[in-house]
């Protein structure tokens, strides 16, 4: 995965075979796509043993996403980092080991989420909580959330996305539809209600609003293998739960299996709403529903191109096209060609 082409190397390819630019503005636009190149995105991720963390993980950024870790020393004797191109995560254990071993996971977590990077801002961007939808004991991960990360994340509670995997197996596996992998509306029902109880539970002990999530994060054993569900709408939360400037940082690592994606309640074009969060992310939060041009893209200078004005915004609608929804035109350049697997 290291060794893959970064997205933003495309995107100075794409710009510097554009006669229409100046090379003061190529170099300019080299320079800040550079800084995009570096920028790190850092998750914590915990839960219950059996919860399916490293399957959610191999999912989420591709099968071998979770061997990464295996050769880093890890910084403490449990949580283990997996560093790829610009995400970092690491891997916690979470409650329910016995006693000594739940205040020694406890007591590390807690040191993670207080470690500063060297800008002096907290390092962890996210901390993701697994909880296992097959099980009806939750007490010991209700236990790490209200009373061990809550209470340590600072102000920023939205750094907290809590999801509860195995949908397929919420109802030791009844209900769920294999050949077309979703639940079915009993399933479906008790899974929302799920949902709600977990909200209700931590706003009750904490008064934190949290929007858990359910998805399956899918297996693969042998011949047997079933896709993921709901994963696009796991990873949409993700990117709405890290930092706009950071969120694009997703796109160079996320798993490249189309197949890994198209399973979901369809509530909503998730897939579509993180094209647009990459290409908001990389425009600066540019307004939507403007034309192409100066008006859109003036305010991506601090980010990608240092300045303002028509001639910038042109540079830009030709690397990002238009914005899906706000702007007419499909999402182009060097961009759209990333995503072509998604």
């Amino acid at each position: 995965m290291q060794n893959e082409e970064h997205f933003t190397d495309r995107i100075a390819n794409d710009i510097e075979h554009d006669d229409t630019l100046d090379a003061d503005t190529k170099a300019q636009i080299r320079s800040n796509l550079r800084k995009m190149k570096d920028i790190k995105v850092n998750i914590l991720i915990t839960g219950a043993t059996g919860c399916g963390k490293s399957s959610t993980i191999n999912a989420l950024f591709g099968k071998n996403a979770a061997k990464v870790g295996q050769g880093v020393n890890p910084e403490t004797m449990d949580i283990r980092k997996f560093e790829l191109s610009n995400i970092i995560l690491y891997d916690s254990p979470g409650l329910g080991d016995g006693k000594d071993a739940d205040l020694r996971h406890a007591k590390n977590i807690v040191e993670k989420l207080y470690e500063k990077d060297n800008s002096d801002n907290m390092l962890i961007d996210l901390v993701l909580v697994i909880l296992d939808g097959g099980s009806r004991d939750l007490g010991t991960s209700f236990q790490l959330i209200n009373e061990v990360i809550i209470p340590n994340l600072g102000e920023d509670k939205k750094r907290l996305l809590v999801a509860i995997n195995q949908a397929d197996v919420a109802m030791k596996g009844r209900y769920w539809n294999h050949q077309n992998n979703f639940p079915e509306p009993e399933l479906q029902k008790f899974l929302e209600e799920k949902v709600l109880s977990t909200r209700w539970r931590i706003k009750e002990a904490t008064g934190v609003d949290v929007e858990p999530i359910y998805y399956s994060a899918g297996y693969k054993d042998g011949d047997q293998a079933q896709n993921p569900y709901n994963l696009s709408k796991l990873m949409l939360l993700i990117l709405l739960h890290t930092k706009q400037e950071k969120r694009v940082a997703f796109a160079q690592d996320m798993n490249k299996d189309r197949n890994m994606w198209e399973d979901d309640d369809r509530l909503s074009d998730y897939r579509g709403e993180i094209r647009n969060t990459f290409i908001e992310s990389i425009t600066n939060g540019a307004s939507q529903g403007a034309g192409i041009g100066s008006d859109l893209f003036g305010g991506i200078g601090e980010i990608v191109l240092g300045r303002t004005g028509e001639r910038i915004g042109e540079a830009v609608g030709k690397v990002v096209g238009g914005i899906v929804g706000g702007v007419a035109g499909a999402i182009g350049g060097a961009v759209s060609k990333f995503l072509s697997w998604f």
